[in-house]
């Protein structure tokens, strides 16, 4: 009779077991219904849910941890990845895991500011993408985060006073007054309709008067409004009659529309200024589409390009940036996108452009301090980008930090961030430029003799070769240079007839009125340039760098290549020839043909600073010419892979 009540306890015992793990995957699927259609919040609260009774697996985990990514919430995010990789549960492999998760882990550990871990993590995530672009640019400096620590320190941030304790970002200026984006409530009729993204309000744009940062009460900005979507992101032409901004596709009615996947897209209005003020007549831009998202619009200066984020077919990562000429009469040109220059395998959003022609844009995919960062690149005329330059503190943090403004006259804008010490889940942060000026001396002198050397040339460049004037040292061997901005890198260059030319790489530290010093020690040039020398060597230039499959001079390439200019210049019978190499990853005839395209781009650069075309050849050899056994199917590490992408610069007359 026992043993007939054991085994009649064990079978009640085995059937509840089994109806609670049939209860638990019925809500896990109904959570994954939510997280499908971007319901995050909703799906949140059910996982959550599971995972207190114990009932965790590994795609629950990456879809709670996913949950909180998506939503800017990398702290909550990095608790569930931390789960996911170092938990205990059912049918635990982490080598199955898509290496997207490596990465994503890596910029949540950023964001606790455990920076060890995430270095950790993004050399996992190296060794498993190759090939990403992400891995590309962290290859080039792993050590960049001492680089971004106080980097702009010229800037000053002040949260301002007009936060809610909801989301409130993206501030833009029209006329005296910021107009920006909110999830506040109100009494009109988005009160009590709460977005299952977010669990905030729909949101809406607000203006506040430009008041310095004394208190300002914030109002509704007066455009005709559709009855529950989202409005965002404004921006305005020159003559204030224009405006484009950011909404969800909406039904005639006023309503959210949805497409066949239950998803309702961002699209990009149109409106027009009224007599009465307000802002009406919105029309949709023919650039939308109800099967992808297109927003954040930004224009240019002169209001001849649309630049938005989206995340349309061709798009290289998760979103990118984009732009569209606009025509008269309401016209718009092709929509193109920026290129790898700009774009990564993960997000690009929120682009700005200054009066001075800086895209400013937010990025977790290009090396930065944690969750999305504010970058800057240069628009040249011809519409190519200078190389991508992270902000760094305190522009930037440990968080999300988007949505950049900056008025190039008065030096101040904003920026949005959920960096702690806000009042809500994004807040709006005044940005001021700090008035900091440098100078730099020094004394230029014999190595080997250590003797003074007057006359001697001083050229001082910033980061983009934009160069000073040619400064001389006096009799002493003294140098004095004025006016440079604190905190910056910058480049000087000594050269005296006889003597090797010099360049030394520094940065200013953010101390106004103060003087650095740098001594510079000149060796004698005795062993004169010979036929079949490679300037590349004899010059000890840095690696000449392409964009992952791109052959366009960059920056950092372009400064190296001018000292070869300056040589062939002072040599006026020299003739090089150009010969570039790559490692052995990719097909070998494309690496042939890659290489050969980057040579053709080397010589049309010099040949526009003036070098005649018939003092330069060149080939490109592909990986034909390895310096060591990475050949095709070995195992290199990236460093042993960099000795075999190199450039040469071979004299071959004089």
């Amino acid at each position: 009779m026992v043993k007939q009540s054991i085994q009649v306890g064990i079978l009640t015992l085995v059937l509840s077991l089994g109806h609670l793990g049939y209860g638990q995957i019925k809500k896990e699927k109904q959570a994954d219904k939510s997280f499908d259609r971007t319901a995050y919040i909703d799906a949140i609260q059910i996982y959550e849910r599971i995972a207190e009774k114990g009932y965790v697996n590994a795609s629950l985990l990456q879809h709670l941890a996913d949950a909180y990514y998506f939503n800017g919430k990398l702290v909550e995010a990095n608790k569930w990845y931390m789960e996911l990789f170092e938990g205990q549960y059912e049918n635990k492999n982490v080598g199955e895991l898509p290496s997207e998760y490596y990465y994503r882990y890596s910029q949540t550990l950023k964001a606790v500011q455990d920076y060890d871990k995430a270095k950790e993590l993004m050399n996992q995530f190296a060794l498993l993408e190759k090939q990403d672009q992400r891995v590309e640019e962290y290859n080039k400096n792993r050590e960049y985060l001492k680089d971004l620590e106080g980097k702009y320190k010229e800037y000053e941030i002040q949260l301002l006073p007009f936060n809610s304790s909801y989301s409130d970002y993206g501030g833009t200026v029209l006329g005296d007054y910021l107009v920006y984006t909110s999830a506040r409530e109100t009494t009109n009729r988005k009160k009590n309709k709460i977005h299952s993204w977010t669990n905030e309000s729909y949101t809406a744009l607000y203006q506040s008067k430009l008041n310095g940062n004394k208190e300002a009460s914030s109002e509704r900005f007066p455009i005709d409004e559709a009855a529950y979507v989202n409005d965002a992101t404004a921006v305005f032409t020159q003559d204030g009659k224009t405006m484009f901004f950011t909404r969800n596709n909406a039904k005639s009615n006023g309503k959210s529309k949805q497409n066949k996947t239950h998803h309702s897209t961002l699209k990009i209005y149109k409106a027009l200024k009224q007599t009465d003020g307000t802002w009406g007549q919105v029309t949709e831009l023919p650039l939308n589409s109800d099967n992808f998202n297109t927003a954040h619009p930004a224009l240019t200066p002169d209001g001849k390009w649309l630049y938005f984020a989206s995340d349309r077919k061709g798009t290289i990562g998760q979103s990118d940036l984009y732009r569209v000429a606009i025509y008269a009469h309401d016209g718009y040109g092709p929509v193109e996108n920026l290129g790898t220059v700009i774009n990564t395998e993960g997000r690009e959003s929120f682009p700005f452009i200054s009066a001075d022609y800086q895209l400013y844009f937010a990025s977790d995919g290009h090396p930065g301090l944690g969750g999305m960062d504010v970058f800057k690149a240069r628009i040249n005329p011809d519409g190519s980008f200078d190389t991508v330059i992270n902000m760094g503190e305190p522009i930037n943090s440990s968080m999300d930090d988007f949505g950049f403004y900056l008025d190039v006259k008065e030096r101040k804008g904003f920026v949005s961030s959920n960096r702690a010490g806000g009042k809500g889940a994004d807040d709006i942060y005044a940005v001021t430029e700090r008035y900091c000026k440098q100078s730099l001396e020094g004394k230029v002198y014999d190595l080997d003799r250590n003797e003074i050397l007057a006359h001697a040339a001083i050229i001082v460049s910033d980061g983009l070769y934009q160069k000073s004037d040619t400064l001389w040292t006096n009799a002493q061997g003294i140098y004095r240079i004025s006016d440079l901005n604190c905190g910056l890198k910058y480049r000087i260059r000594v050269e005296k007839e006889g003597y090797n030319t010099v360049e030394v790489a520094f940065k200013l530290k953010y101390e106004a009125e103060s003087a650095t010093a740098i001594d510079i020690g000149l060796e004698s040039s005795t062993k004169p340039l010979q036929i079949n020398d490679d300037l590349f060597k004899r010059l000890q230039l840095k690696p000449i760098y392409f964009d992952f499959d791109k052959a366009i001079i960059r920056n950092d390439a372009a400064i190296e290549l001018m000292k070869i200019v300056e040589v062939m210049q002072a040599h006026p019978t020299m003739k090089i020839d150009v010969r570039s190499h790559t490692d052995s990853r990719g097909n070998d005839t494309y690496n042939l043909n890659l290489s050969d395209r980057r040579v053709k781009a080397t010589i049309q650069w010099m040949t526009k600073q003036g070098i005649e075309a018939s003092r330069l050849t060149g080939r490109g050899y592909g990986e034909t010419q390895l310096l060591n056994s990475c050949s095709n199917g070995v195992s290199c590490t990236e460093t042993e892979h960099q000795v075999n992408r190199r450039s040469e610069f071979i004299i071959i007359a004089l």
